[in-house]
């Protein structure tokens, strides 16, 4: 299963790691973690975890907006990195997403 990080930050104060890849039952899915000291001064908790989880069908709907070939996995994932590669990658895909009508549910915890 290809893993790709979208983004990666690693300092004495905070942890943080986003990626995204297709599990086995070929649902997109997005994983993030944040951890460390500058998470327990904002959040109360030193972990912070977060991620989306895209229906197979639902995906199909990534590959025209980005002008793919339908059902290209790999090329998906690195498209995906090249849009929202960042330290707001999250944000960025859950609006994207909205905006474009893709059906997702996330899930998030402190």
């Amino acid at each position: 299963m290809e893993k790709v990080t979208l983004f990666y930050l690693e300092r004495p104060d905070i942890k943080i790691s986003m990626k995204i890849y297709f599990n086995d039952k070929d649902q997109l899915y997005f994983d993030g973690y944040d951890c460390g000291k500058r998470v327990d001064d904002v959040w109360g908790d030193s972990d912070d975890e977060y991620n989306y989880l895209i229906e197979p069908a639902e995906v199909q709907k990534f590959y025209p907006l980005f002008g793919l070939q339908d059902g290209d996995k790999s090329a998906l994932l690195q498209e995906i990195k090249t849009r929202f590669g960042v330290n707001k990658a999250y944000t960025l895909l859950g609006e994207f997403m909205q905006l474009h009508n893709i059906a997702f549910s996330r899930f998030s915890y402190t």
